[in-house]
């Protein structure tokens, strides 16, 4: 049953995931914890990637407590960061037999401008960039594992603006709001380009709008804004209702003939024009290796 109110009610499903493997990143804190805490009840081994490591424990024992799944590991992980990122690939690479569902749900929105260990514009860098290599790192992995999902929690934040490939990196000037809605223009058009590439593999890719949601991807806001949110907040979603979209791509079967897709409250959505762009894709695609310093055909 979808879940398509404007309050979003959860999304109920009774698929259960023992044997698989699922990294979900970003999974200490909002949306990821509630839905590693979801994933952890269907049964899944769970691989908890952070940047915090103590609050990814206090978090994993939440989660442990709750659903009595023991399968679940923490494994450090700063998107912020490519030699992090390699590092974490190389580990899982080494490690795990399969990765069935890779949930790229980590992020950060509307911070000051920095930058990233490799220069990159922070909001880039992370919410874009890092997923993009830490996909291509595990991608083989992913493969031999199919069916196999990959998973990216976009904003319908991509419809504010297009791409600036001009000055993608906001080294000319910088708008919080602008750079923000880029980086999540950026995830839609890398999992639809993600899943042409995969056609045929078993490996469905899937991106998604999670709602309005109550979690601490605020705290760079004005305290104004985020009086706002609060005030407002019977307008928006609790962190488990805004995990739902995420657990519906990553569980939901049937979904294959639907990869590339972009969702909304637990069904198809309809993104911007410019997210459906292929030319502007396969730009995005070949500035995102340039930047990364790999090659990704």
């Amino acid at each position: 049953m979808y879940c398509r109110s404007a309050c979003c009610n959860r999304w109920s499903s009774e698929e259960r995931l023992e044997g698989k493997t699922v990294i979900i990143t970003g999974a200490n804190t909002g949306i990821g914890k509630e839905t590693t805490r979801d994933l952890a009840r269907r049964g899944a081994h769970i691989i908890m990637a952070c940047r915090d490591l103590e609050r990814a424990e206090e978090a994993r024992t939440d989660i442990l407590e709750d659903t009595g799944n023991e399968n679940i590991v923490i494994r450090k992980l700063d998107l912020s960061d490519t030699k992090s990122i390699r590092a974490f690939a190389e580990l899982i690479n080494r490690e795990e037999k399969q990765v069935n569902i890779l949930i790229n749900n980590a992020g950060i929105m509307m911070c000051p401008y920095s930058k990233t260990a490799d220069g990159f514009e922070m909001q880039l860098g992370v919410n874009h960039l890092g997923h993009f290599l830490l996909t291509y790192l595990l991608l083989d992995l992913i493969k031999r594992s199919a069916p196999a999902r990959i998973v990216v929690v976009a904003s319908v934040a991509h419809t504010w603006t297009g791409l600036q490939l001009d000055d993608i990196n906001s080294d000319k000037s910088y708008d919080t709001m602008k750079a923000y809605g880029q980086s999540k223009l950026a995830n839609v058009l890398f999992a639809g380009s993600l899943a042409k590439r995969l056609q045929g593999t078993g490996v469905g890719v899937f991106s998604l709008h999670p709602g309005v949601v109550q979690s601490d991807l605020w705290r760079h806001q004005h305290q104004c804004i985020q009086a706002a949110v609060k005030i407002f907040r019977v307008f928006t979603k609790t962190t488990v209702e805004g995990a739902q979209t995420t657990i519906f791509c990553a569980v939901e079967p049937g979904l294959e003939s639907l990869s590339g897709g972009y969702f909304s409250d637990c069904a198809p959505a309809t993104c911007s024009r410019t997210a459906l762009d292929d030319d502007l894709a396969q730009k995005l695609w070949e500035i995102s290796c340039t930047m990364l310093g790999i090659t990704w055909e």
